[in-house]
């Protein structure tokens, strides 16, 4: 689960100051959004059932997808999601039921 403070860091890192634009001529929304996060300081590693992890301190990780679809959303993972039309990104928690 995202804390309150990591959603924080989060969101600055990929919504409000992204180190640079989202350009979906140059690069792909996945490779975009990890160049925000290791840009940041974060460690993004390799996970099998979701597009990239962001590993922890305390080597917990937090899973996410990518996608430009909001429909393509599910409890699955954390998700990053593109709106092409506003050019923002989005960030949708894991919401463990």
């Amino acid at each position: 689960m995202i804390s309150t403070q990591m959603l924080t860091v989060l969101e600055e890192a990929i919504i409000t100051k992204p180190p640079i634009p989202h350009e979906p001529y140059k690069h792909s929304l996945k490779a975009w959004v990890m160049y925000c996060l290791r840009e940041r300081g974060f460690k993004v590693v390799y996970a099998q059932n979701a597009d990239f992890a962001i590993e922890t301190k305390g080597k917990d990780k937090l899973y996410f997808k990518v996608t430009n679809n909001k429909d393509d959303v599910d409890n699955s993972c954390s998700w990053i999601v593109w709106d092409s039309v506003n050019k923002i990104a989005s960030i949708i928690p894991l919401n463990p039921t």
